[in-house]
């Protein structure tokens, strides 16, 4: 009976043993299929995200503030599928360079003006545009902005782009301009032609560049072909001219004389407030912000990764840390983008190539 009792005993243990023993061999056949690239949270492995910023401030400031950014996108990246080594970043030595890398795919994203995504749209792809604070006035229609003045900003609402406006200031030929407009008549070219005008540099966007391409749709002429033009150095200049009689037309951009509403009255001796005497005449196509961009020609870039980079940098520029990073380029938070966003940036192109 004893002798029964070893042996059953003896059974049992050796069932047992061999019951651990087939446990462990499973769990070691578990690890090991969590071991490839996808590492054992599941996420796509990313040795190196490179991002490049443009010139547009001093280097050394870029790269201290944009710091956090390295983090920033990490974690965020992490919670959408991906789990990247390291996020470096770089300041271009020019505009040009940082558009250059994208399309050479040595760098994979890239913050870079519209003017330059559309220079190197070959191996770039516009994923993001910059938003900026909206303004209370967007309409393509001049009277409505001057039925609707003043034009103020709107903290809850962001814009992915800005206009610059055709502005007739308080001389006899910008009242009688804006009277024509404010009475729903169309403007002749002789009616502008026989005004004096402000302009910025041919370099200008707002205070050039999109001016000439309006004047252009509507007129089949620029702000080169008028007859009386004047360069101006600054848009206070601009104002001051407008505000002496020296200019009746001024071009700017949309929220310009919210920059110069105090000084109209002030520094340029003006009685009466910037929206009384002024009046809009004219409004171009949308200037679109910034972009964020991503290399064609990338090794890493594909579909799913630019999904997850939209949705990190809208995520990132939601949070107080993000606002500080991204401020440095006066970003306020992002919106998805495509490429057709920035057809009047391209026309805006054709005409630099053109009038060189």
């Amino acid at each position: 009976m004893k002798n029964k009792l070893k042996l059953l005993l003896g059974l049992v243990l050796i069932i047992g043993l061999m019951a651990g023993c087939a446990s462990a061999d499973s769990g070691a056949d578990d690890t090991s299929g969590d071991s490839g690239d996808s590492g054992n949270s599941g996420n796509t492995k990313i040795e190196e995200l490179k991002v490049s910023f443009v010139p547009s401030k001093d280097p050394e400031e870029i790269i201290t503030t944009t710091e956090p950014l390295k983090n920033l996108l990490k974690d965020e990246l992490t919670k959408k599928g991906y789990d990247v080594g390291e996020v470096s970043i770089d300041v271009g030595t020019t505009y040009e360079a940082v558009g250059e890398a994208l399309a050479a795919g040595t760098t994979d994203v890239g913050l870079i003006p519209g003017g330059t995504y559309v220079l190197y749209d070959d191996g770039a792809e516009v994923i993001l545009t910059a938003t900026r604070a909206a303004l209370s006035n967007d309409s393509e229609n001049a009277k409505d902005w001057n039925d609707n003045k003043p034009t103020t900003g709107l903290e809850d609402q962001q814009a992915t782009y800005y206009r610059s406006l055709l502005l007739a200031g308080p001389s006899e030929k910008g009242q009688e301009l804006a009277n024509k407009v404010n009475n729903g008549e169309e403007l002749t070219w002789e009616d502008l032609n026989s005004a004096n005008w402000a302009v910025m540099s041919s370099s200008s966007s707002a205070g050039y560049i999109y001016p000439t391409l309006y004047l252009q749709e509507k007129y089949g002429k620029g702000l080169s072909d008028l007859a009386h033009v004047t360069q101006s150095d600054s848009y206070g200049s601009s104002f001051a001219r407008l505000a002496s009689g020296q200019a009746d037309i001024i071009v700017m951009f949309a929220d310009a004389r919210r920059d110069n509403e105090e000084a109209w009255t002030s520094d340029f001796a003006r009685t009466a407030s910037i929206w009384d005497e002024t009046n809009v005449i004219g409004v171009t196509n949308p200037i679109y912000n910034d972009t964020v961009s991503v290399s064609k020609n990338s090794e890493i870039m594909d579909d799913k990764l630019i999904a997850a980079l939209q949705e990190a940098f809208i995520d990132i520029a939601n949070t107080e840390e993000g606002k500080k990073v991204i401020s440095i380029y006066s970003h306020e938070g992002y919106q998805k983008a495509k490429s057709s966003d920035y057809d009047n940036e391209r026309k805006a192109q054709d005409f630099l190539k053109k009038s060189k």
